[in-house]
């Protein structure tokens, strides 16, 4: 995982964060998301593991993200 400085970090685009408003649980490459999964699995409410999971599952679909529910068709 390349190194997030504080100084990078600062630079770094609302849009590259699961949680924008917040600037919280980076997702700017695979192995952050990752990280930011665990994190959120660790210390995070409910509604952040949902906002997580979904923003890490938009911008990374090969990631399995456990917990994620997929919405069945009705027949």
């Amino acid at each position: 995982m390349a190194k997030l400085t504080a100084k990078k970090r600062n630079r770094m685009k609302s849009s590259s964060f699961a949680l924008p408003g917040k600037r919280a649980y980076p997702i700017q490459d695979k192995a952050h998301a990752v990280s930011a999964l665990s994190r959120v699995a660790q210390h995070g409410t409910p509604a952040e593991k949902k906002k997580v999971r979904a923003a890490v599952h938009k911008k990374y679909p090969s990631i399995q993200i456990s917990g994620m529910t997929k919405k069945r068709r009705k027949k």
